[in-house]
């Protein structure tokens, strides 16, 4: 009877073989090995309102070339933007000096000589150039002698074209969201097979929108062409200057005051002494200054909370009545036709957030949309006080800019219902912000590599599906197999 025992020992051993060969096949294995040192990369993002500072980091192996970036850490600068401290340039680097601090103690002090440092100023110092290229370069100078005064890799401090400005975003967007590549759970890179998303940026005094195009685009200064993992994209971008959230607030003023001498975009019950110099001071409002007027000048305005007003106001904003092209965005701009999915940051989702959230008021439609702008701007001072206690600064402006942001998205760019579906608006992308900060740095740095890395083509769902389920098969069958062996050689132990 022992030799029978011993005799079935052979063919339950390659059994359980076989299985466990099986498991090894159908599990992905997983690297065992230290996580590798980490690198990382600060960008100081100098918009027109204010600046922010973004640390990210990546593995530093060198068989990682493609980098994980993701954001380390973030912080918020004191006070206005560089392009604010024009009349005392010093003071624009010194506002740098307390997140620079934080970086000196988030940054481990060993990576502190390798760790790229840049700046880069957008629309406010892209306005000051056009006034006064002299302030613009002492600015500059004043954050650059900072900046060099610490232990990282500075590597310049630039003003960003409105171009550069969209497709970093764009870059950014899809970059977190892995529309690009994506490292797959066999432990190999592939290339999704969900394609690109478009990207709306609305800052301080720009907005920027930016997307894959199917064709050449009929004015060449709207389209940008990347070569990214080895894939080629066709982009178009705009950058619409003094089409930002405070150059918008500010031009609306201007209207108010020449057309109704009220402001029908403030909720009633809410005024203002206006001071006429903060007002036509920018270039933005440049052509509604009035030939003669006093810039010390103050003027008590009052909110109305006119939605009809206040569209109108609006749209003579927008200039939909000349375009040399098959088609345009407005202002002449050629554009073509939105399509796919789209994702709106920066100030487009402080807008959208504030209706969804504050208001509570469903925003899925343009229809939606259309209502909840109305809603908000019929709201007295009072009853918009009530919904958010303690918050001054921005309350009377939500129904300008939501309804501009209404605007700009269903007239401006021309989205339908349809294609409106397709848009998000987001913050952050798990934990990273969406601006164009992260893809600067990458561009900079060379983390993304013009040709693939070692990859594969993306499996369909379906295709993984009918994989999980032959091995799960396989498994099942051979653990009946080996349990019927058991048995076998049970029974005959027994007799």
């Amino acid at each position: 009877m022992a030799g029978k025992v011993l005799s079935l020992l052979p063919p339950l051993l390659l059994a359980a073989a076989g299985l466990a060969g099986l498991l090894l096949l159908c599990v992905p294995t997983r690297d065992v090995r230290e996580p590798p040192a980490l690198k990382y990369g600060i960008v100081l993002d100098a918009g027109s309102s204010h600046t922010s500072m973004f640390i990210y980091k990546w593995p530093a192996d060198k068989k990682n070339d493609t980098g994980i970036v993701g954001q380390h850490s973030s912080c918020e600068v004191h006070g206005g933007g560089i392009s604010s401290y024009a009349d005392n340039p010093s003071r624009a680097g010194q506002s740098l000096v307390e997140c620079l601090e934080q970086a000196l103690q988030e940054v481990p002090r060993e990576r502190h000589v390798g760790t790229p440092l840049y700046l880069g100023a957008t629309a406010g110092m892209r306005l000051l150039k056009l006034t006064s290229p002299e302030a613009s370069a002492n600015v500059l100078a004043a954050v650059t002698q900072t900046l060099t005064q610490y232990p990282f890799d500075f590597r310049g401090a630039h003003i960003l074209s409105g171009q550069d400005e969209g497709v970093f975003g764009w870059v950014t967007a899809n970059y977190l969201l892995e529309n690009f590549i994506k490292y797959g759970w066999v432990g190999q890179w592939f290339r999704p097979r969900k394609g690109t998303l478009g990207a709306m940026d609305l800052g301080g005094a720009s907005t920027q929108i930016t997307f894959e195009m199917a064709g050449p685009a009929e004015d060449p200064t709207n389209e940008v062409q990347l070569r990214l993992y080895g894939q080629h994209y066709r982009v178009y971008t705009h950058s619409f200057l003094c089409y930002g959230r405070d150059q918008v607030l500010l031009r609306l003023l201007a209207g108010a005051l020449q057309t109704y001498g009220f402001h029908p975009c403030w909720p009633r019950g809410y005024s203002s002494q206006v001071l006429l110099q903060d007002v036509y001071e920018s270039p933005c409002t440049a052509a509604q200054r009035p030939q003669t007027f006093t810039g010390s000048t103050r003027v008590n305005l009052s909110g109305t909370s006119d939605p009809a007003l206040c569209r109108g106001l609006i749209l003579e904003l927008f200039n939909f009545s000349s375009c040399h092209f098959s088609q345009c965005s407005f202002n002449g701009i050629f554009q073509p036709p939105v399509a796919g999915n789209f994702i709106g940051f920066s100030a487009f989702f402080y807008t959208v957030d504030f209706l969804r959230t504050v208001m509570g008021l469903p925003v899925e439609t343009l229809q939606q949309l259309e209502v909840a702008v109305v809603t908000i701007c019929n709201q007295t001072w009072s009853e918009l006080q009530a919904r958010v206690p303690g918050e001054q600064a921005r309350l009377p402006d939500y129904c300008a800019v939501a309804t501009f942001v209404q605007q700009l998205l269903s007239q401006g760019y021309g989205f339908q219902e349809h294609t409106f579906r397709g848009v998000t608006f987001q913050k952050k992308a798990g934990d990273t912000t969406v601006g164009w900060a992260l893809g600067y740095m990458l561009n900079l740095t060379n983390l993304i590599p013009a040709e693939p890395p070692g990859m594969r083509k993306g499996t369909d769902l379906s295709a993984w599906v009918a994989l999980v389920l032959l091995c799960t098969a396989i498994l099942l069958a051979a653990a009946v197999l080996l349990l019927r062996r058991v048995r076998a050689a049970k029974l005959s132990s027994t007799i």
